[in-house]
């Protein structure tokens, strides 16, 4: 009975889901976006699309998967070879995207606070997120669920407020003089920010990771990941280019807070710090969320033999706390490498790692697609369409590849490449099972 309470509602996941990609997502995007200008419009356009398809084979894996997680839809077709390596990258990932998140937490606590931290006080203080997050997991999914709730509504109401009544702020002769104002050529100025945008869309599988959290999975995972990524992207599309007609182009560049700085502009230096706190919490949530779906995909990969077993344990409210505690060691190790003075771009470069080695489990889900439909039996005519899905999120996955930039996709790699010898050194756990499929 106790393990029912602590099941998340099909609301809470969605929720949780939204969270996971719009706390870490939004709140520094407009500045980011400015970088490019309001070209990148097209670049939302061709990533909402990339990100729907994603969304939506995602859905129907978590439909027809009897194999949990981005992991189990990988090894219908690439066996356990596939699901140690969805896993293992998606985890990897992970490790490093949430410490960028709990960066930005402190970064952007910091400039509400009005103070200056050095290097090694972000450092300390993004310790402190991490840990008092995963602290906060301690009572299980459905305590994640219930923060993430709370957390998500920091966020919603100050973007939505914004995407509701910015209107009556836009200066189209202001939109128009921020389109491109480095004058790159059309192609290059896209895909410049793909990889922005990519990471705005971050976090709309983590339903399917945590589908073990949820009662009846089959039916609540697709609801939770198609209505958070709708949901999100219209948010996204409409906050970032009002605020690029209200703002000038050279402000937002310069800002740290481009959220607070529009409700300034709006209403009052008053406003926007309310609007900063909000988003400060925001972070803080999407960070707990983050921490915990880490840990149920060491757990997941544990249960099934892929990682080692100390991920596997659980308390009483079904929390891995070994396995947080071990992966936030590790994160705090990678926190304290990142203390210099270029503490900022090696934050930006973990973050392109992390958004390359996210697509990793992305590619081998979408290949696995029709694997899945053809096992469970599914209506050949429903089967290409839902096939043809996987196809376009997966040639959207090598764009945003591309886009990134090669120094990443190289370490990227390497990090990749570093996984397979992970693999040899626990393959032949499944080598009876392996030869048994393939006789």
């Amino acid at each position: 009975m106790s393990q029912n309470r602590s099941k998340m509602s099909v609301f809470e996941l969605t929720l949780l889901t939204a969270i996971n990609m719009m706390g870490s997502g939004i709140v520094m995007l407009p500045t980011k976006l400015a970088e490019v200008g309001t070209i990148s419009i097209l670049s939302w356009l061709v990533t909402a699309v990339g990100s729907l398809c994603l969304a939506y084979a995602f859905a129907k894996c978590g439909m027809f998967s009897k194999r949990p997680g981005m992991g189990g839809y990988s090894e219908y077709a690439f066996g356990k070879s596939g699901n140690f390596m969805a896993n293992y990258t998606y985890g990897v990932s992970l490790l490093f995207a949430n410490i960028a998140i709990a960066i930005t937490c402190v970064g952007y606590g910091a400039s509400f606070l009005e103070v200056e931290l050095t290097p090694i006080q972000v450092c300390i203080a993004t310790i402190a997120v991490i840990w008092i997050c995963t602290c906060s997991n301690f009572l299980g999914a459905s305590i994640t669920g219930k923060l993430s709730s709370f957390a998500v509504w920091c966020v919603i109401i100050p973007v939505l407020t914004l995407s509701v009544i910015g209107w009556f702020w836009f200066d189209p002769d202001l939109y128009v003089a921020s389109w491109n104002p480095h004058n790159q050529p059309f192609f290059t100025a896209v895909g410049a920010s793909i990889s922005m945008t990519l990471w705005a869309f971050l976090g709309l599988e983590s339903a399917c990771a945590n589908s073990d959290a949820i009662d009846n999975p089959e039916k609540n995972v697709p609801i939770a990941v198609m209505a958070a990524t709708i949901g999100v992207a219209i948010i996204y599309i409409a906050s970032t280019n009002i605020i690029a007609g209200i703002v000038p182009n050279e402000q937002l560049v310069a800002s740290n807070a481009p959220f607070g700085l529009v409700f300034a502009h709006m209403f009052s230096p008053a406003i926007g710090k309310v609007v900063m706190g909000l988003l400060v919490l925001s972070c803080a949530g999407s960070t707990l969320g983050w921490q915990f779906t880490i840990a149920k995909v060491f757990q997941q990969s544990a249960v099934d033999g892929l990682f080692p077993k100390v991920f596997a344990r659980v308390n009483k409210y079904g929390a891995p706390i070994a396995g947080m505690i071990i992966i936030t060691t590790i994160q705090t190790g990678f926190c304290l490498m990142t203390i210099s003075p270029a503490l900022f771009k090696q934050f930006n470069m973990l973050v392109d790692l992390a958004v390359v080695t996210n697509i990793m489990p992305y590619i081998l889900s979408m290949a696995a697609v029709g694997v899945i439909m053809k096992q469970a039996k599914v209506d050949p005519a429903k089967a290409k369409l839902y096939n043809f899905a996987a196809l376009i999120g997966a040639a959207y996955s090598f764009y945003a590849l591309i886009s990134t930039g090669y120094f990443e996709v190289f370490w990227g790699s390497i990090a990749t490449f570093l996984g397979w010898t992970f693999w040899g050194l626990v393959a032949n756990r499944f080598a009876n099972d392996e030869n048994s499929s393939a006789a």
